[in-house]
């Protein structure tokens, strides 16, 4: 792995669970910083060279200065090393060598004794701060013997030159880093970005298995988990769609096939006019307008768009016209139905119509799969979301594997029996989206061999208090 990549895979990994908001934060202020650091470093660095020299310039002016002094008090340069070792003495730092030389290039004083005997070079002159005395040059100091080809001494303005010259060299080299580490940072950002790009174009090319690798636990991994969650959903609403598709097919055929068959057959002739023909035809076209008008309920409660008449109705009450309505029914299959309710419930929010029809279907299911001598209860109690109501039978029971499902569309758990005999296999779903257009629950607790019980919550008219 190259230093880049480490580095792009350790920045990453610096800022996996926070919000991206900070992450942005701390991505400025890294890359400010860096830049700072880099600039201070490099000022620093410079501003002690150049204030080096400086000084270094400055002692080495002022040693002239007292050499001129002390040529013009003597007349000359006999005894000059004492002023130049008293300097020497004045300082704290490590002595430079020295060179001392006439105003004919003759050497006057070293403080190398190897350089005592040798004439400086035109280069080394020019490196040498003048001495003036009266008006007129009488010697130079050389503070060295630089290597040949080396630069000669700078003006003082060129102080400031050097400074900004090195400083500018730090602030392009500030914004280098901070353009790596913006490159960096920007990456870890952006990946996960365009791979939700390329994953919603494969959405919208039917590709609805296609999944986003979730990378953290900030703002972006909260979309990616989104997302992923919305294409899961996406290919069980897809998957859905055509069992459905594939269920009403199969549900309109066999009333159709039935219509069809017997209104051949006596166009043909082939079978009497009886009035048992007609019942048949009438029955199966009955049975056709009700599968038909109970998709479009299922279709409407579920768009959101099926009309509710709400009104305060006592759950009592409620209960009773649905006995009252399906005891001749339970009568005849030899099939106990009662109800029970606590006193003193309070009124649900309700449209009447559609919760009968809700009444409806569940009390048939229960009167068609409990046996004959069986018992089917309804029963009302009082709890923190509002009415709860129960329609409790002693059938069968539902097995727990089939359970999570007995409120889908056309779901039967027992294969062995026909359409015909189980209804349109839509009561329970319907009731489901009736029950949550009402804001209410629904749900279904049953043990095989033990009956089943269908329980949903409505909501209470709430009331409201005045002023007296």
């Amino acid at each position: 792995m190259s230093n880049l990549s480490k580095i792009k895979s350790g920045l990453q990994g610096l800022l996996p669970n926070r919000s991206l908001a900070i992450k942005l934060v701390l991505a400025f202020f890294g890359v400010s910083l860096a830049g700072i650091a880099l600039i201070s470093v490099l000022a620093s660095n410079v501003s002690a060279h150049e204030f080096g020299r400086f000084v270094n310039t400055q002692r080495q002016d002022t040693l002239a200065a007292n050499l001129s002094t002390y040529f013009v008090n003597h007349n000359g340069w006999s005894g000059v090393a004492i002023v130049i070792q008293n300097n020497s003495a004045a300082t704290t730092d490590p002595v430079r060598p020295l060179v001392l030389v006439d105003n004919r290039g003759n050497v006057v004083f070293s403080t190398d004794t190897q350089s005592q005997n040798q004439k400086p070079s035109a280069d080394q002159v020019a490196f040498g701060v003048p001495i003036w005395a009266n008006g007129q040059l009488v010697g130079l100091l050389i503070p060295t013997f630089p290597s040949r080809g080396a630069i000669p001494r700078p003006p003082a303005n060129d102080y400031i030159a050097r400074i900004n010259q090195n400083l500018l060299v730090g602030v392009l080299g500030a914004a280098a880093l901070s353009l790596l580490l913006g490159w960096l940072l920007s990456s870890s950002l952006i990946r996960p970005v365009k791979e939700l790009i390329h994953a919603t174009r494969d959405i919208a090319q039917g590709n609805l298995e296609r999944e986003v690798p979730v990378r953290s636990k900030d703002e972006l991994g909260e979309l990616t988990k989104s997302f992923n969650q919305m294409s899961v959903q996406l290919k069980q609403s897809r998957d859905l769609r055509r069992k459905m598709t594939a269920d009403i097919a199969h549900e309109l055929r066999t009333p159709l096939s039935i219509i069809l068959g017997h209104t051949e057959a006596l166009s043909e002739g082939k079978l009497a006019a009886s009035p048992e023909t007609f019942d048949i035809v009438y029955d199966e076209a009955k049975r056709l307008a009700l599968l038909v008008e109970d998709l479009r309920t299922l279709s409407l409660s579920e768009a959101g768009e099926l009309a509710l008449t709400l009104e305060p109705v006592s759950p009592a009450e409620l209960m009773e016209r649905v006995v009252n309505a399906y005891l001749p029914k339970a009568g005849a299959l030899n099939i106990s139905l009662n109800s029970s309710a606590d006193a003193n419930l309070p009124d649900v929010n309700i449209d009447p119509h559609r919760i009968i029809q809700v009444f409806g279907n569940l009390l048939d299911n229960a009167l068609r799969y409990t046996p004959t001598g069986g018992s089917v209860r309804l029963s009302a109690q009082a709890v923190m979301a509002g009415i709860e109501f129960r329609i409790q039978d002693s059938g069968p029971g539902i097995s727990e594997a089939d359970l999570p499902y007995v409120f889908d569309r056309f779901y039967r758990g027992d294969k062995s029996r026909s359409r015909q005999d189980s209804g349109s296999g839509l009561g329970l779903a319907i009731s489901k989206s009736i029950i949550e257009a009402h804001g209410g629950q629904i749900r279904a607790e049953s043990t095989a061999g033990e009956g089943t019980t269908i329980i949903f919550v409505l909501p209470i008219v709430r009331q409201t208090s005045g002023n007296s």
